[in-house]
C-alpha cells in the first residue's frame, strides 16, 4: 500500500462535510484509498456495481438511515442516480441529529455526471476531490521515467516488467470502450471512439480543432466535442483553458487537449518500451502533458491553471495562478541543456510572472536567465504543492 497524497486532506473534508466525493478514473486506487478509510472509521462500505450491495439499497432510506452513527462508502455511486435525494434527506435528519460532518464518502468516475447529480440535491452539503494517479511526490523522484513511460495507474508503474504494463493498459483501454462509455450515454462503436482516442493521443497537447478532427473521422464538428466530453467526464482527457485576461494581445482561445495520462498516450500509440517512446515524435509533446498533469495534480485546492498564446508567438506550456494574485509561469522542456526562446521572453513580459521555471528531466536546479531557474520534476512538484 503506497501512502497517498489525498489522504490527509480526504479525512480533513470528512470532518467538515456531512459528504464528500471522490472523484477518479477507475483503477486509480480510489477503493483501495476508501478500504484504507474505512479501517480508520470502521466504516460500511458498499460497491454499487455489485448487485449484492445494490440489492440493500431496493428501499435506500430505511438501509441508510439503520447506520445514524457510522460513516457509509458508496462506491461508483453515479451508477444509482436516484441515491442524491435519499441522502439529502438521511444528512439533514443526521444534522438535526447533531452529526453535521462524516456521514459518507462517496466514489465515482464520472465527473460531469455525479457533480450534477450531487450538486442538485446535496448544495452545501458535499465537497468534491480528485485522486489521480501515482506521482513522483508519492513514488520518489527516481521513478520519473518510469512514471513517464508506464503513466500513473497502480497497475501498471508497478507491474514486473514493461511488457506486463503495456498488456495491463490495453486491457483498460478496452474496457472503458467497451464497459464504461456505453454505460454514460448513446451506444458509440468501440473502434470509432479508439480511432479517437488514438488521434488525441498523436495531437498530445495541441490546440482543439473540432472540424479537422471531424472531416478525419467523418464526423461534424458537434458529434466530435461529444465524444470529447465523454472522455473528459471519464477523467482520462483533460482541456486546458487558454488564459485570456490580456485585452491587449490577440490571444489563442482554443484548449489544448492532453490524453491525461502518458502510459495510454504510448498505448494507444503502439509505443511498449522507453526506447520506442524515445524514438517516437510524440516524446516531446507526450513528456510536456506528464509534467503539466503532475504539476496539476499536486497544485494546492482553488488555484487556476492555463496556458498562454498569443497570435504573434509569446507562449508559456504552464501558468499557475494563486488565490491571493501571485502567478507562476512555466515551460516545459525535453531537453537537460534547455534554451529560452523569444516567445518565452515575450510571454514572460506580458504575464509578469512572481516565480518563472524550466522543467527538465533530470533532478537539480540551477540559473537560466535572471528570475528564471531550470529544475527537475520532482523538486518543482513539491514547490507547487507548498
Amino acid at each position: 500500500m503506497i501512502p497517498r497524497r489525498l489522504e490527509p486532506l480526504v479525512l480533513d473534508q470528512l470532518d467538515r462535510f456531512p459528504a464528500v466525493a471522490l472523484l477518479g478514473p477507475r483503477q486509480v486506487g480510489k477503493s483501495t484509498l476508501a478500504r484504507q478509510i474505512a479501517l480508520q472509521h470502521e466504516a460500511l462500505m458498499l460497491d454499487l456495481e455489485s448487485p449484492a450491495d445494490r440489492a440493500k439499497l431496493q428501499e435506500p432510506e430505511l438501509f441508510l438511515s439503520r447506520y445514524p452513527d457510522r460513516l457509509l462508502i458508496l462506491d461508483e455511486v453515479q451508477r444509482l442516480p436516484g441515491l442524491f435525494e435519499v441522502l439529502r434527506g438521511v444528512i439533514d435528519a443526521n444534522r438535526y441529529g447533531g452529526r453535521r460532518s462524516g456521514q459518507f464518502f462517496l466514489l465515482g468516475s464520472a465527473s460531469v455526471e455525479l457533480i450534477r447529480q450531487s450538486s442538485e440535491s446535496l448544495a452545501g452539503r458535499i465537497c468534491y476531490l480528485e485522486l489521480s494517479g501515482l506521482s513522483v511526490l508519492e513514488l520518489g523522484a527516481a521513478a520519473s521515467e518510469r512514471l513517464w513511460i508506464r503513466g500513473g495507474f497502480p497497475d501498471s508503474v508497478q507491474a514486473s516488467d514493461d511488457a506486463s504494463s503495456s498488456i495491463w493498459r490495453e486491457q483498460f483501454i478496452r474496457t472503458c470502450l467497451e464497459r464504461d462509455i456505453p454505460q454514460l450515454g448513446p451506444r458509440i462503436p468501440a473502434e470509432t471512439l479508439r480511432r479517437f482516442w488514438t488521434m488525441l493521443a498523436h495531437h498530445q497537447g495541441g490546440l482543439l480543432n473540432a472540424a479537422a478532427l471531424g472531416r478525419a473521422l467523418g464526423v461534424d464538428g458537434k458529434t466530435i466535442r461529444h465524444y470529447l466530453d465523454l472522455l473528459v467526464d471519464l477523467l482520462l482527457v483533460r482541456q486546458l483553458q487558454p488564459l485570456v485576461a490580456n485585452a491587449g494581445k490577440r490571444l489563442v482561445k482554443a484548449p489544448k487537449v492532453y490524453v491525461r495520462d502518458s502510459g495510454l498516450v504510448h498505448t494507444l500509440l503502439g509505443l511498449d518500451s522507453a526506447e520506442a517512446v524515445l524514438g517516437h515524435p510524440v516524446a516531446g509533446a507526450s513528456w510536456e502533458g506528464f509534467v503539466i498533469e503532475t504539476l496539476l495534480t499536486v497544485m494546492p485546492q482553488r488555484c487556476q491553471a492555463f496556458f498562454y498564446r498569443t497570435a504573434g508567438g509569446a507562449e508559456m506550456d504552464l501558468v499557475i495562478d494563486h488565490p491571493g494574485g501571485e502567478r507562476w509561469a512555466i515551460e516545459v522542456k525535453r531537453s537537460l541543456t534547455p534554451t529560452l526562446s523569444r516567445g518565452f521572453h515575450q510571454a514572460q513580459a506580458d504575464l509578469n510572472p512572481r516565480q518563472s521555471f524550466v522543467v527538465i528531466p533530470r533532478e537539480g536546479r540551477f540559473p537560466l536567465a535572471p528570475g528564471v531557474d531550470a529544475v527537475g520534476l520532482a523538486e518543482l512538484a513539491a514547490h507547487v504543492a507548498g
